[in-house]
């Protein structure tokens, strides 16, 4: 099969698509690039934490967002449209299912390996033993236990990280996590409607609305709503421009000068409008990297293996340990490079021994998508 849209514009054998008014070609679902593009969107956030972890100050910034939070951004715009796709083909309770497996397991494992593996070996080397490393507060168990739900509410483990520049915290990425879960939610609600299923005006206008959110939180502040909301009314919205545009997809196809006039016009955004451009520019972000990822290769093996989210789960324990072990005197750049070398290797274990695994039961040989004829290019897979 051709890794990208066939010379005559046909649709791979998998997917079938509606002609659409913009001339677009079939997106490739079964052969792009965005393995590729969300592992360097996770290799972007951990150098956007290494000028926090080292000590050498934040970092770019770009609308005085640094560019982890970009990356994120990036994320979820991916994501929006990738689980919109799955829950429009899958039972309700298959779809909570896999989004489960796709997620706890080896976040679980990550909780577990950075109390049990990398705190006590951090014990050592800052104290020289594990006196109280058990029992002192936050324990262990309480940093698992108080971050299993994927709200995370604990960032230390006893008396670790205290000789580090950035004091205390085993893990700053995961928080992200449980936002993501929440739009999963959202969109696993929106899928029971028929409206949802049929066209893009619902999500078009739940999207207009998180927008609306974000724009109006200066003013909603003032309410006293916790600080959860307010994050969540910033990344919902690049989840459902994401959402929103996997409609546009499976109804017109990419087309290769709106791929391009949709990142040049989300630059624009970004650039131009402070605090909300990058919301404001979710759908165009998604519509650009979708095309971009179907025009840049991506090397067969990353095709195969996922490791993005490993990379991102455990990039800030691995540069942490790095800081401690005397990483920092390498200089910026090699540091970088030599925690990216090493969370690429825990990256790759996770996917090989947990996440590939526990799909693979969320996904029986016997299971099957759901097919529903309001759904734009429900055909069976082969």
């Amino acid at each position: 099969m051709s890794a990208f849209p066939r010379r005559d514009g046909s649709a791979e054998p998998s997917e079938v698509r509606a002609p659409g008014v913009l001339g677009g070609y079939p997106y490739p679902y079964r052969s792009n690039s965005l393995n590729l593009f969300r592992l360097l969107l996770a290799a972007l956030v951990l150098v956007a934490h290494s000028f926090y972890i080292v000590g050498v100050g934040d970092g770019p910034h770009i609308q005085g967002e640094n560019l982890g939070g970009w990356a994120v951004a990036g994320f979820f715009v991916l994501s929006g449209f990738l689980i919109t796709r799955s829950r429009l083909r899958t039972r309700p309770g298959d779809y909570l299912l896999h989004r489960i497996a796709r997620i706890f397991p080896a976040f679980v494992v990550c909780l577990v390996a950075t109390a049990f593996i990398f705190a006590p070996v951090a014990a050592l080397i800052e104290r020289g033993n594990l006196d109280g490393f058990l029992s002192t507060p936050v324990s262990p168990l309480q940093y698992i236990w108080s971050n299993i739900t994927l709200y995370i509410e604990s960032y230390s483990i006893g008396t670790t990280l205290e000789s580090v520049p950035y004091q205390g915290v085993w893990n700053g990425s995961l928080w992200t996590l449980f936002y993501e879960f929440c739009c999963y939610i959202i969109v696993w609600l929106l899928g029971g409607l028929a409206l949802f299923r049929r066209n893009a005006a619902l999500i078009g206008g739940v999207y207009l609305l998180s927008l609306l959110a974000w724009i109006l939180t200066p003013v909603v502040e003032r309410l006293g709503l916790d600080g959860s909301f307010l994050l969540l009314a910033k990344l919902a919205p690049f989840f459902l421009g994401g959402a929103f545009v996997y409609f546009v997809v499976e109804r017109s196809g990419i087309n290769h000068l709106l791929g391009l006039g949709s990142l040049v016009a989300a630059v624009l955004l970004i650039a131009l409008v402070p605090r909300w451009g990058g919301q404001a520019s979710a759908p165009l972000l998604a519509y650009g990297l979708l095309w971009l990822s179907t025009i840049i290769r991506q090397p067969s093996w990353i095709a195969r293996n996922d490791v993005s989210y490993g990379f991102y789960i455990y990039a800030w324990p691995v540069q942490q340990m790095l800081v401690l072990v005397g990483g920092a005197a390498l200089g910026l750049g090699l540091y970088m490079v030599t925690a990216a070398a090493v969370t690429f290797v825990l990256a790759w274990l996770s996917w090989v021994l947990v996440e590939r695994r526990a799909m693979a039961w969320a996904r029986p040989e016997r299971d099957r998508p759901q097919l529903d004829a309001t759904v734009p290019g429900a055909t069976p897979r082969v």
